[in-house]
């Protein structure tokens, strides 16, 4: 096993229910993840739930020095070794909640593109709609958001929910192919215009 697949998997069996996957996510799911980065500017990239940096490091290839990337990580080990790995990231340990604080204290009122690896089917209601809310807190008119999800667990009521509520907030969801490569598969929600 790699570095990150041993740190990942030893910080799920700490907490299961805010890791929420028993592997990185594959380099496939990290491209269609990040397909929302703009190839031209200084975009404002938030990151939510890194983990040991499967999506961090497309989106470091993808800016190509350009921009501003925050990662919002909670598990400080987690944390520590994304910062030791991606000096040019600007890793926070904090919970996702409290983003727009974080932009604001980094004199940012905007985000271009969130990404996030949050395990969204092992949150209580209460708490998608929370970090939903946060979300559509910073997004630009013309930002995007993305997250995935587990195919295994499309039938399941906290996935239902979840997709749920990304209509309710989200004008336009899109939900993308499987991913069969990943460990489980997954597939890719890409989300735009919040609605008022």
């Amino acid at each position: 096993m790699t570095n990150d697949t041993t740190l990942f998997l030893g910080q799920w069996m700490r907490a299961p229910g805010t890791i929420g996957a028993v592997a990185p996510s594959s380099r496939k799911l990290a491209e269609m993840v990040t397909a929302p980065i703009p190839q031209r500017g200084e975009p404002v990239i938030v990151e939510l739930g890194p983990g040991t940096g499967a999506f961090t490091a497309e989106i470091q290839r993808r800016l190509r020095g350009r921009g501003r990337h925050l990662a919002v990580e909670i598990n400080p080990k987690l944390a520590d070794f994304l910062s030791a790995r991606h000096p040019r990231v600007d890793v926070t340990v904090a919970d996702a909640v409290k983003l727009p604080q974080l932009l604001w204290e980094r004199g940012l009122d905007r985000a271009d593109v969130i990404v996030s690896g949050l395990p969204w089917a092992a949150f209580s209601g209460e708490t998608q709609t929370s970090l939903l809310d946060a979300v559509t807190a910073v997004l630009g008119p013309n930002a995007a958001f993305t997250t995935f999800a587990y195919s295994f667990a499309k039938p399941f009521p906290p996935a239902r929910r979840f997709r749920q509520r990304m209509r309710d907030t989200f004008e336009e969801v899109v939900t993308g192919r499987t991913v069969w490569g990943n460990l489980p598969p997954a597939f890719v929600y890409h989300a735009r215009r919040p609605r008022p």
